[in-house]
C-alpha cells in the first residue's frame, strides 16, 4: 500500500518490523538513501550490519542469480534478531522475482527494503507494492525537510536547546543545500554546540554552514520564471563566485523555457502539458511548473525562447567583448520583467 507523505519520516524513523517489504523510490538518489539508512537502523540498530543481519544486493547481481533474493529472505542468521535484505538499484525488470519473494515471505524471514530511481504511476514494481497488503511504496519528492524533522535531526544528535529563530534559518539553508550537504551541517551544529546550553542562534549556524552554498540552476531559473527580477543580483553573485560558465546557464535556460513552452502550446491546457513532459515531473516540481505556466503564455514562451536564442549567438560570436555574465543577468532581468506583465 501507499504510505502517506505526511507518515513517512515518523514511519522511517520507527519502522514496523513485521512488514513483509518496502520499496523507497524517488529521481533524488541522496534522498532516497538517507530514508534507507534511517529505516534500516531503526529495524537493525547500530550493530545490525557487523552482527551479519544484513544482506545487500544490487539489480544486477539479481538478474545473474534470481534465486539469490528468496535464498537471503529464507537464511537463518547466526546471531538473532530483525533480519533485512536491501536491494538497491531495482528496476521493472525485476518485478517478479520480488513479487515471487514477497509472495513466500512468513513471519521471521527478514524484511526486503528495496531502493529505486523514480517509477511511474504505470510502473509493475511501483504497483506490485501499492497492491501487496504487507508491503509499503514511499515515494520520495524533492522537498527540503520540515521544521520538525530538522528539531528530530538535531535532537538525534545530542543538541537539546533549539530556538524558534534558529530552527527558521535552518528550514531557509535545507532549502538551498543537498540533502547530504544539510546532513553534514546538522553534525556540524551538534558538534559546535556540544557542552553549549544557549539556544541555537543564526550566528552559531553561519559559522557552520558551507562558506559557498551551492546556487543551483534551478534556482535563478525558478526566480526569472515566477517573476521575481529583484533576486536575480544575488544569485548570479553566487553563480558567479562558483565559477559558472555563461553559455552554460543560457543552455539551461533555454531547456527551462522549451518546457514551458510545450505546457502552454498544450491544446487541453497547462495541466495536461505537464501530464504529458518527458521524463515525467513530480511533486513540488511539478507545482511550480503549473504555478509558473500562468504568467507564460504561447506568445510569451516564444518571447523568452527568441531572446535566449539571440543570447546564446551573441555569447558565442567571436565579436563579443562585453562582460558575458552580466549580459545573461540583462537578458534574465528582462524575462523575469516580462513574466510580471
Amino acid at each position: 500500500m501507499k504510505l502517506p507523505a505526511r507518515d513517512i519520516a515518523t514511519y522511517c524513523a520507527k519502522p514496523d518490523p513485521n512488514r513483509a517489504g518496502v520499496l523507497i523510490y524517488g529521481a533524488d538518489a541522496m534522498r532516497v538513501s538517507m530514508r534507507r539508512q534511517s529505516m534500516i537502523l531503526a529495524l537493525l540498530g547500530p550493530q545490525g550490519s557487523e552482527e551479519m543481519r544484513l544482506t545487500r544486493l544490487s539489480g544486477a547481481d539479481l538478474r545473474k542469480d534470481p534465486a539469490a533474493l528468496i535464498d537471503a529472505v529464507k537464511a537463518q542468521g547466526f546471531f538473532p534478531g530483525q533480519r533485512v535484505v536491501f536491494l538497491e538499484d531495482a528496476a521493472d525488470g525485476l518485478t517478479k522475482t520480488i513479487a515471487a519473494a514477497l509472495q513466500d515471505w512468513q513471519q521471521g524471514d527478514a524484511q526486503i527494503i528495496v531502493t529505486a530511481g523514480q517509477l511511474r504511476a504505470s510502473s509493475n514494481l511501483r504497483k506490485t507494492f501499492e497492491t501487496h497488503p504487507n508491503t509499503y511504496a514511499i515515494a520520495i519528492y524533492d522537498d527540503p525537510p520540515s521544521q520538525a524533522e530538522i528539531a528530530a535531526e538535531l535532537q538525534k544528535a545530542g543538541l537539546q536547546n533549539l530556538g524558534d529563530i534558529g530552527l527558521k534559518a535552518l528550514s531557509a539553508l535545507a532549502r538551498e543545500l543537498e540533502p547530504g550537504d544539510f546532513r553534514q551541517t546538522l553534525e556540524k551544529l551538534a558538534l559546535y554546540k556540544l557542552h553549549d546550553a544557549t539556544p541555537l542562534g543564526l550566528e552559531d549556524i553561519q559559522n557552520c554552514a558551507p562558506n559557498s552554498q551551492e546556487a543551483a540552476l534551478d534556482d535563478i531559473l525558478w526566480v526569472v520564471s515566477e517573476g521575481r527580477a529583484e533576486a536575480i543580483g544575488p544569485l548570479m553573485q553566487r553563480l558567479k563566485s562558483q565559477g559558472m560558465q555563461p553559455v552554460t546557464l543560457c543552455i539551461s535556460a533555454v531547456r527551462h523555457f522549451k518546457i514551458l513552452f510545450s505546457i502552454a502550446s498544450d491544446p487541453a491546457g497547462a495541466s495536461a502539458g505537464i501530464s504529458k513532459l518527458r521524463p515525467p515531473v513530480f511533486g513540488p516540481r511539478r507545482d511550480r511548473f503549473q504555478r509558473s505556466a500562468t504568467r507564460w503564455s504561447l506568445s510569451k514562451s516564444k518571447m523568452a525562447l527568441q531572446t535566449l536564442t539571440d543570447l546564446d549567438l551573441q555569447l558565442r560570436s567571436a565579436n563579443q567583448h562585453a562582460p558575458a555574465l552580466e549580459l545573461v543577468e540583462r537578458a534574465l532581468i528582462r524575462l523575469a520583467m516580462a513574466a510580471q506583465k
